[in-house]
């Protein structure tokens, strides 16, 4: 009965907003509303991404706002952190804090916490079932937490991951050392040409990853493992041994021996000053890929990029990790929520969601968006390094079982221990085998006691440990 009340308010509330208020009889043009509704939204955009963006919301007032007294206005948080510190300091009515926004990018984390806070609107009464037939499976689910039928999350740009190469100087090593790009195509393959690739260029790391959080869920599930197993909203840690250990093996040990590193921000930062030769990263951060790679003040290259699906697991399932915030609605008045949705439909229209997916190297939403050739006939003007991404990002969506852990309560933290639990122990363990080797140790007895059953083990049991204070 509450689900048919919020339909039927959503109905007359666009209806309402549709119709508008008509203006003086006889004049010519489109009538104006005599109200407007103001809708803001808060993201964490930036560069391509925030001016594709915002394109769109100048768009919309242009047309469809006009027509039925909507205006939108937008403002970028910063970092993804940046907008959750934002939106957690509004709803909690901090001092100093903005006003709450009518609509925020949110991830599934973000929104379940102020979803237990009865600070998010319930969208699954404002779409039709043939709207909501319209979307790529799973990506309006991953926003209902559990419940049936919610939609707590408006899906509106969809990434995946991929790996980005630096083709000019993996050119020179490939000719040299007869390497392929299939030898790329798995976790396994990868190890193992880093290690030629440490090995002929004197002792240079070739690979880096963004978001390790991914490598761990996303590796568990092809290897047969859900590390945070949720049902109702409550997490059961699932973690067997022998996924962490070929885990551990495929990222801990590589780097610890120099083949992988981990320096800059992010592992575009890397590529751009020649730490790396190739990285995986988010589909949308192409965007940011160099086209220089900087050596020293005085000394670069230009570099020609090369895409290529994310690497595997050689015996495990084809599970791909799908990411992206969508967008969340605040509960503000039936007015606002109304008009917020009118404008998230208009954003995910295909022709809408195409040009946002090309200006910014997200993905569409939409079964009739998410084709290369609904997109190339878009008449949106194409590099060739977006057509080779979204190329990429499309046959990964489309080809692969795509994951994302369900929403539970500690999940950003949770996921935060996974990021950092690896990651930061290599890397400290990494700096000590380079002072040892520095002082003259040889490299095998620098990491040996990195490399044994039993250290692997204390770091199994305390990731562990640490993991199930967020069960439910």
């Amino acid at each position: 009965m509450k689900k048919q009340i919020k339909s039927l308010l959503c109905g007359l509330c666009a209806a309402a907003l549709a119709l508008g208020c008509t203006g003086c009889g006889g004049s010519a043009g489109p009538e104006v509303p005599a109200k407007v509704t103001d809708i803001m939204v808060w993201t964490y955009y930036n560069g391509d991404q925030l001016e594709s963006f915002t394109s769109l919301v100048n768009q919309f007032n242009e047309t469809v706002g006009a027509q039925k007294g909507i205006k939108v206005s937008t403002e970028s948080q910063g970092s993804v952190n940046d907008l959750e510190t934002s939106v957690m300091d509004s709803a909690e009515g901090k001092v100093g804090a903005a006003a709450m926004p009518n609509i925020f990018s949110a991830y599934a984390d973000t929104a379940y916490a102020l979803d237990q806070m009865g600070m998010v609107v319930d969208l699954a009464p404002c779409l039709t079932e043939e709207e909501k037939a319209q979307f790529v499976e799973g990506y309006l689910s991953e926003g209902g937490f559990g419940e049936d039928d919610s939609i707590k999350i408006f899906p509106v740009a969809k990434s995946t991951e991929l790996l980005f190469l630096n083709d000019t100087d993996w050119q020179a090593f490939a000719d040299a050392a007869g390497v392929r790009y299939e030898d790329l195509t798995t976790v396994e393959g990868v190890v193992e040409t880093a290690e030629r690739y440490y090995e002929w260029s004197g002792g240079r790391a070739m690979f880096g990853r963004d978001a390790m959080a991914n490598y761990m869920l996303v590796g568990a599930q092809q290897l047969g493992d859900t590390i945070f197993a949720v049902k109702d909203g409550r997490m059961t840690v699932n973690f067997e041994r022998d996924v962490a250990r070929r885990l551990w093996d495929n990222y801990y040990v590589p780097f610890v021996r120099g083949w992988f590193a981990a320096t800059g921000r992010f592992r575009s930062d890397d590529i751009k000053t020649g730490n790396v030769l190739a990285y995986v990263g988010s589909s949308s951060s192409a965007t940011y890929f160099p086209s220089r790679v900087m050596l020293s003040d005085t000394e670069s290259h230009s570099i020609a990029l090369k895409v290529l699906p994310a690497p595997h697991f050689a015996d495990g399932e084809k599970f791909a990790v799908q990411q992206g915030a969508g967008m969340a609605v605040a509960k503000t008045t039936d007015a606002e929520e109304a008009a917020s949705v009118v404008f998230l439909k208009w954003l995910t229209q295909p022709e809408n969601n195409i040009a946002f997916a090309v200006g910014s190297g997200y993905l569409p939403v939409t079964h009739a968006a998410n084709e290369m050739d609904a997109i190339r006939s878009s008449g949106l003007i194409l590099t060739g390094n977006m057509e080779n991404i979204l190329t990429q990002a499309v046959d990964t969506v489309n080809s692969s079982e795509m994951y994302t852990p369900r929403a539970f309560e500690g999940g950003t933290k949770a996921r935060d221990t996974l990021t950092y639990s690896m990651s930061d122990l290599a890397e400290a363990d990494r700096a000590t085998v380079v002072a040892r080797i520095a002082a003259g140790e040889s490299a095998a007895d620098a990491e040996a006691e990195f490399m044994t059953d039993e250290y692997f083990e204390a770091w199994y049991q305390s990731l562990c440990d640490a993991l199930r204070q967020y069960e439910g």
